[in-house]
């Protein structure tokens, strides 16, 4: 049996998952043997985690339930460190507050 994992994040970054937050997440999902999806909804539409032009398509605005499921070696560690790196703002916090 293979294994198997599944959870939802609400998305509280101001610009939602568009580009450097999806560059990191996906970077994140190709580090893991697992096939990890993410849905919108949780009925789907599912799309690859792995592939940046999905995940960027999606345009999940602030404030979207984001649903991580993923299968295979791995698939809980996966999620988890996903889940973790939506909660941590996709590590956008202060460390990129604008210099001049």
């Amino acid at each position: 049996m293979s294994a198997s994992a599944e959870a939802t994040v609400l998305i509280t970054h101001d610009v939602g998952l568009h580009a450097r937050p999806s560059v990191k997440f996906t970077k994140l999902a190709k580090t893991f043997a697992a096939v990890v999806e993410v849905a919108l909804a949780a009925n789907g539409p599912w799309f690859d985690a792995k592939s940046i032009v999905k995940v960027m398509a999606a345009k999940a605005p602030k404030g979207t339930m984001l649903h991580i499921r993923a299968r295979g070696d791995g698939a809980g560690e996966a999620v988890e460190a996903l889940i973790e790196l939506v909660l941590r703002d996709f590590d956008e916090g202060e460390d990129h507050a604008r210099t001049a």
